[in-house]
């Protein structure tokens, strides 16, 4: 084979001339090489292929000198011999028990099963199996040579190359065994089981399987029971339902998979009977469950496949493994009973990938691998490949072991390199894959002596020590280290405390506060350095104990004590360097304060709030740490007078002769709860203070107080220690009270539209006035404020001429507002006319009669007239703006113009515009544009008349549009016009007459036209025009023969036209229009009709009914298409009924 475990066989098939050797290739097609001629096909295991006979012919195999030949005769000329035949043919049953070397045709014209060897001869080509006429006698001769691997093309299977002796002699061996094994096989007619070939199946009902080269190069008993079960007849199911049908048989069984096959269930006698009736049977579709067990023939069975195929394929099986196979057919929701199961050995293969080698030992120059046998697959491992890189690092690798062994030392290597290998297994069906490369280190030199090693962190029992590598060694090398201690005054030198690989060690369990000494030596495979210098560290000291006998020195004082302690029994190797004292408020200790550290044996703690319980603890420090706390001391601290209280503040608004006060408790209660406070006023005019409130309320109310004075108020509270200080005064004023009313105000006018109002100053009431309020109205009802302020004058400007006016005044202060003072009357001074507006009478006089009034109009010389109230401007110009002002005067003077407004002239009455049109046949469009004076679009406006038959213009449009259509009109006939343009200045004049004339009309659309078919022609007529205004009306047919363009097939006056020599496969369309022959113009041509078709005459059968007509019978109907506006009244209707269902829909929506 191709890997070196055998040779390959090649089989030489002769073919005779006027024979023929049909194969089929790898793409499926079958090839036929005709004779004479040799095809040389390649058996990986040397086994014959199956030779496939038609009925009547038998094959016989005769070996001469080492050559097999397998001969083809008739039955009747076939005699046994020395050499018995592979197989006596007998009439195939059902489950005929046939060899792999020979499989009887059911059909001489069936094409063979797929040949799985591979051809290495060229081929003639694809040739259908149909056409193959079998001979009377077909003798194939087929040779059996030994090839080995080294002369097999290349592109079939590369070789293996041997690397040393050792494999070579293991190929020879292999070999040599391979040929005994062929020639027992031959001596034995090929029925032998090879050597190594797995177990066979424990049902020897059915024949063994094939060797592993025949599954996959031959073809397997699926195969023969296709072949079996084409030519006997398929039992079916009956009408109870499935029944048992025939066992599974295993066929193309390989490592992993394997092919099945059966026979579909027996039908009952009730189908005989269905036929002798004549009754037609039902087909039953039935589907085939597949199960597999993996635990013997009572094992458990899981489904493996279905379908409705008698053949199926389990994949992902395990080689050299026994498996037993039942089947069971399923119709709709029916089961049937399971066949007989059926076992089966799947194939050996090559074995499964090895786990990569593993470093076992090594030197600096060799290395030890070994490695763990894989899953074999059936077939024992005769040997193992092992390859490396030769420590190149380019993943090229090369054979550097092949044996049984499971061990290897590889030599002559380098120091400190890395290797990579990789393992292959090896058994007589061929190699495995190779595993995962794996990459190994050698070792190097001894190392040299570490530095000294130094101190990471050092504990009371407990030191951690690092190191560094050694300088100049390679990070390839694996180096050791062994940590030594030496305990100071032990007496017992240098003892090992750590051996590793890191480089870094933590010594436990020492002594506190003591020295010691510490070397490092490094190690590898071939051997050990010197120690390292010495290194000298000691563990930390031990934390103190609690100090002890903690008193209070002396009485407590109300916001102090003085404590006193003793040193702590066990100072933890080091000497206490200080002490730290911390209080915790309250007997609760959750929260604690340091008030003192130092080295001192007392402390004072002061601070302290009084009445207070505190709880005391002290700690001790040294080299060693911090101790636990000592012993709680607790400590009552005196109680004293509460602290000032916060000023009182007023509750609400003072009143005018008592006010609320209210105040907080005091914000130190002296240690001791408060039972009474005591409140004192004083008086800032006599400066006596007195208590006016004592009790235990935080609340009092003061009365018998004088209106719009300042006080003075402070309190003090007490507990059982006595009373605490006074708080801050607050001092306030009651309420005032509202002001006096005001004496009657002074009025002077100073001038027609001012005058100035003062008053005096009434008693304020004990606030002084703030505010004051002046009321003025044309009336006492109807005065409003039009002052407020502390000024006491005010001067209102811009009254009314010799108008009354009434005002009266009022006092405000913080208290409220006083009452208002007595109103006083007015009347101010006569002055000149007010502005003229444009409300119809004259303007107020203010006091003396109007005499005249002044026109001002721009740059024009002003017009005075007298006492009137209306005057026409005359002379001014047309569509022209002036600007217009107006003053009225009296004997005081002259008022004030009045503002300007703007008036305009009317424009003159417009231009008639010019008159266009655009000509139709019996329509005239006209159009006309503005005059040569613009005015809005919206203000101008035209009046269009014709002139009638009388010579009269009638009126036909009035509006603001610019064009106009006249419609109904005789055709070529004159008409005339004329048009006015008017606007709110009136109407204009008329322009000159325009003369139009229209145009000769075309002829109408015709009908469409009428088409009957003759025998093999048409007759085409349509309908007739009158003349138009004396002028001859002719028509003009067009024609179009399938899908070419129309044509003129005739032009004249007459209506009726005959078509000869129709096509009775075409389809014809014709239209026809008519044209106006003018006297004095070119014609006038009309609209096409509508297109007829006729289509190619029916070929109904003898004896149909023929239709009537007086021209014949191949009357065809003719199909009319739809016009323009046919299809344009179409497309307008649907879009009519489209809206129409969207408003209903909307309305509908909104209406939900």
């Amino acid at each position: 084979m191709a890997n070196g475990d055998g040779a390959q066989q090649v089989i030489l098939v002769q073919v005779n001339p006027g024979e023929a050797f049909t194969i089929q290739r790898e793409d499926g097609q079958y090839q036929c090489i005709p004779g004479p001629a040799q095809v040389p096909m390649m058996s990986p295991n040397g086994s014959v292929p199956p030779i496939y006979v038609p009925p009547g012919y038998v094959q016989q195999i005769i070996e001469e000198n080492g050559v097999r030949h397998v001969l083809v005769l008739p039955q009747a000329e076939y005699h046994p011999g020395g050499h018995s035949p592979l197989h006596h043919p007998p009439p195939p049953p059902p489950h005929a028990h046939l060899p792999p070397a020979f499989i009887p045709h059911p059909h001489p014209i069936m094409p063979a099963p797929p040949h799985l060897y591979s051809s290495m001869a060229g081929g003639t080509g694809d040739i259908n199996l149909q056409n193959i006429s079998l001979s009377q006698n077909i003798t194939v001769c087929v040779r059996v040579f030994a090839v080995s691997a080294d002369t097999l093309l290349p592109h079939v299977r590369a070789s293996f190359v041997h690397k040393d002796e050792r494999a070579n002699k293991t190929h020879e061996r292999l070999q040599k065994k391979l040929k005994e094994r062929q020639g027992g096989h031959a001596a034995g007619g090929g029925l032998a089981p090879p050597k190594d070939s797995p177990p066979q199946s424990p049902q020897k009902s059915r024949p063994s399987p094939p060797a592993g080269g025949d599954l996959h190069n031959g073809l397997g008993l699926k195969g023969v029971e296709e072949q079996c079960q084409a030519s006997a007849a398929v039992p079916g199911l009956g009408i109870d339902g499935p029944r048992r049908e025939g066992e599974a048989e295993p066929g193309d069984i390989q490592a992993r998979g394997a092919c099945l096959c059966w026979e579909a269930p027996f039908k009952p006698a009730v189908e005989e009977e269905q036929k002798e009736r004549e009754e037609p049977v039902e087909e039953l579709h039935l589907t085939y469950e597949v199960s597999v067990s993996y635990s013997g023939k009572e094992g458990k069975y899981s489904s493996a496949c279905s379908g409705e195929e008698l053949s199926a394929t389990i994949q992902n099986l395990r080689p050299a493994t026994d498996y037993h196979v039942r089947v069971q057919a399923v119709y709709k929701c029916l089961q049937g009973s399971p066949s007989e199961p059926a076992s089966f050995t799947t194939l050996s293969c090559e074995p499964d990938t090895p786990v990569p080698p593993r470093k076992a030992s090594g030197t600096k120059n060799t290395l030890v691998l070994q490695w763990k046998a894989p899953c074999d697959n059936g077939s024992k491992i005769q040997n193992y490949i092992l390859q490396w890189d030769e420590g190149k690092g380019t993943r090229v690798f090369e054979q550097c072991y092949y044996g049984p062994q499971k061990q290897y030392r590889v030599t002559k290597l380098s120091p400190a390199s890395k290797y990579s290998f990789r393992l292959a297994a090896k058994n007589s069906l061929g190699i495995s894959e190779f595993s995962e490369p794996v990459d190994l280190l050698t070792s190097c030199s001894v190392p040299a002596p570490p530095v000294s090693p130094g101190l990471v962190q050092a504990g009371v029992t407990w030191l951690c020590v690092q190191w560094n590598r050694p300088v100049g060694s390679p990070k390839e090398d694996d180096i050791n280290y062994v940590l030594e201690m030496e305990e100071e005054s032990s007496g017992y030198g240098f003892q090992p405390s750590y051996d590793g690989d890191e480089m870094s060690c933590t010594v436990r369990n020492l002594h506190r506060s003591t020295k010691y000494r510490f070397r490092v030596a490094a190690y590898n495979t071939e051997g050990k350095s010197n120690p390292s210098a010495v290194s000298e560290f000691s563990t930390a000291p031990d934390a103190p104990s609690a100090p002890c006998r903690i008193s209070i020195k002396g009485k407590p004082h109300p916001g102090s004590f003085r404590m006193s302690w003793d040193p702590p029994k066990d100072s933890g190797g080091s000497d206490v360097v200080e002490y730290l004292v911390e209080l915790s408020e309250g007997l609760s200790g959750s929260s604690w304060e340091q008030v003192y550290k130092g080295s001192a044996l007392e402390c004072v703690c002061d601070g302290l709030k009084p009445g207070l319980s505190y709880q005391a603890r002290v700690y001790c420090f040294s080299e060693g740490g911090k101790s636990t706390p000592s012993e709680i001391l607790l400590v009552q601290i005196p109680a004293v007078p509460p602290g000032p209280c916060l000023p009182p503040r007023v509750v609400g608004k003072p009143k005018a002769r008592e006010v609320q006060l209210h105040w907080a408790p005091p914000q130190v209660d002296g240690g001791s709860a408060v039972c009474g406070y005591s409140v004192e006023v004083l008086c800032p005019h006599t400066e006596d203070s007195r208590d006016v409130s004592q009790g235990c309320e935080l609340s009092c109310t003061i009365s018998s107080l004088l209106p719009g004075r300042t006080y003075s108020f402070r309190l003090r509270a007490a507990n059982k220690a006595g009373y605490g200080p006074f708080s801050e005064r607050t001092e306030l004023t009651t309420a005032p009270g509202p002001p006096d009313p005001c004496r009657a105000p002074n009025i002077v006018c100073k001038s027609p539209s001012c005058a100035v109002v003062s008053w005096e100053t009434p008693l304020c009431n004990g606030a002084p006035v703030t505010e004051f309020r002046l009321e003025w109205g044309a009336a006492e009802g109807t005065m409003q404020v039009c002052y407020s302020g502390a000024i006491a004058n005010y001067e209102l400007k811009g009254l009314v001429p010799a108008s009354n006016y009434y005002c009266r005044v009022q006092a405000v202060n913080v208290a409220g507002a006083g009452p208002f003072s007595d109103a006083v009357l007015c009347r101010t001074l006569c002055s000149v006319p007010a502005a003229v507006s444009t409300a119809p009478g004259a303007p107020c006089d203010h006091g003396a009669e109007i005499t005249s009034y002044l026109i001002d109009i721009g740059e024009r010389q002003p017009i005075l007239t007298g006492p009137v109230t209306k005057y026409i401007i005359q002379n001014l110009q047309p569509d022209t703006s002036y600007r217009i002002r107006i003053q009225a005067l009296n004997s005081l003077g002259a008022g004030p113009f009045s503002y300007t407004f703007k008036l305009k002239t009317k424009p003159l009455p417009p231009v008639p515009p010019r008159l266009e049109c655009s000509t139709f046949s019996h329509t005239l469009r006209l159009k006309w544009g503005e005059g040569p004076v613009r005015a809005p679009p919206d203000s101008l406006q035209y009046h269009l008349q014709m002139e009638d038959k009388s010579g009269r213009f009638i009126s036909l449009y009035k509006g603001p549009c610019h064009t106009h259509k006249v419609q109904r009109l005789n055709e070529s006939t004159s008409y005339s016009f004329r048009i006015q343009a008017f606007n709110e200045a009136g109407e204009g004049p008329f322009s000159c007459v325009y003369t139009f004339t229209t145009p000769r009309s075309p002829p109408p659309q015709l009908k469409a036209p009428r088409v009957e078919r003759l025998d093999d022609s048409c007759e085409i007529s349509w309908e007739t025009l009158p003349s138009m205004k004396g002028d001859p009306v002719i028509y003009c047919l067009q024609s179009m023969q399938g899908n070419s363009d129309f044509r003129q097939l005739y032009k004249g006056s007459a209506t009726l036209f005959q078509l000869s020599s129709l096509s009775s496969s075409a389809e014809y369309r014709f239209r026809v229009c008519a044209i106006r022959q003018c006297q004095d113009s070119p014609e006038i041509t009309g609209p096409y009709s509508s297109t007829v078709t006729l289509l190619p005459p029916r070929h109904e059968p003898p004896g149909a009914s023929s239709g009537v007509g007086p021209r014949g019978t191949d009357m065809e109907p003719l199909r009319r298409s739809l016009t323009d506006e046919q299809f344009s009244f179409l497309i307008i209707a649907l879009l009519a009924v489209t809206s129409i269902l969207i408003a209903v829909a909307i309305q509908y929506l909104v209406i939900e």
